[in-house]
């Protein structure tokens, strides 16, 4: 109760002192799994005839490949609270779908009449998504054949459902085949949620890490001579409620001033966004970034030209100011065989599920 107060308190300080009204948005939490079969080998690097891993919160905590046929931990908390049972019961699972997703993209190959030599790709995500309101739900499993959708399950209907044109058959298969709907609707309705939180709950101290973010600010040569793009860019954060303002004397500039590369992963787990606006050179000195994320009780403001003793606020975060040139900048089926059903599906799985 005391850190909630704190918060609150904080974000209005920020608005009464910065005159910026912070607009964090809802926090959400999402557990999804995606598998991703191609219906024949690529002498690609790093691609492979199948895959398979678990995404908390867009952040990977488990992957699993044809070639290495091994289910392994993507995050130091998963390693740590998951038993080597667990592991080896998940290897089983994936091995299962594996062929279970292999002998679907055969089918649907051979329903199509299309050509062996081509090369065509199944994709299935299922998982949940919500709220800390405590709002419905958000209940998702699909799959996509080549890039287009294919098949759905419609959790208030509890049926499969497809778009126009696409393969009816396997819509009336999958209908007619109760178990599956039955344990689809009951992973989506209770199972994905449960283990959304009890991973939430074990990942807590890695995915809110109480340090606050990184914040840098620097410019970079626009394509206008007279003119610098200047960047402020915050990473290293991993809940994504972080609010990132870029204001010209203590006032945010209008939304449709700047422009934003969205919230994006880093390669540790974390997240980071950039902001930027095109201003006069002589100008900088009057800019500054403005961040406030729930990890911290007090708002972020770095200034240009300020170095890591000098901020305006108590964080730890680094500051940097540097001219890059602007070439350096990055640019921006067939159902279920009854006896697999029977068999596996039958069984209580941990936290996967048709």
């Amino acid at each position: 109760m005391g850190t909630c107060v704190a918060k609150l308190f904080a974000l209005l300080c920020a608005f009464l002192l910065y005159r910026t009204p912070p607009s964090i948005q809802a926090e959400k939490h999402s557990l999804y799994y995606i598998y991703t079969a191609l219906s024949k080998p690529v002498n690609l690097p790093g691609i492979y005839e199948f895959t398979a891993m678990g995404l908390l919160d867009d952040t990977q905590i488990d992957y699993y490949n044809s070639e290495e046929q091994r289910n392994i931990p993507k995050q130091t908390w998963m390693k740590e609270k998951m038993t080597e049972d667990y592991w080896e019961e998940d290897t089983k699972l994936r091995k299962d779908k594996e062929q279970w997703i292999k002998k679907n993209i055969d089918s649907l190959m051979k329903c199509m009449k299309q050509n062996e030599s081509d090369l065509h790709v199944l994709q299935w995500r299922h998982g949940c998504e919500v709220e800390q309101q405590g709002s419905e739900p958000k209940r998702i499993n699909e799959y996509c054949y080549d890039g287009e959708d294919f098949l759905s399950f419609d959790y208030k209907e509890s049926q499969w459902v497809t778009p126009a044109d696409t393969d009816l058959i396997s819509k009336w298969k999958w209908d007619n085949v109760p178990i599956l709907k039955q344990h689809t609707a009951g992973y989506l309705k209770m199972e994905c949620v449960d283990w959304l939180k009890k991973f939430r709950e074990y990942g807590d101290e890695e995915l809110r890490k109480p340090s606050p973010p990184d914040v840098h600010m620097f410019a970079r040569k626009s394509r206008n001579e007279t003119q610098l793009k200047l960047i402020c860019m915050v990473t290293g954060f991993y809940a994504k409620d972080t609010m990132l303002t870029i204001r010209k004397y203590r006032t945010a500039l209008p939304e449709n001033e700047i422009k934003s590369t969205g919230i994006r992963p880093n390669p540790d787990g974390t997240f980071q966004i950039q902001k930027s606006v095109e201003i006069s050179e002589d100008e900088k000195a009057e800019y500054d970034c403005f961040v406030f994320h729930s990890n911290i009780t007090a708002p972020i403001i770095i200034k240009w030209g300020q170095d890591t003793g000098s901020k305006t606020s108590d964080s730890s975060a680094s500051s940097s100011v540097e001219l890059i040139p602007s070439q350096c900048e990055a640019s921006s089926g067939d159902r279920l065989p009854d006896e697999y059903v029977l068999t596996k599906l039958g069984q209580k799985t941990k936290k996967e599920s048709y």
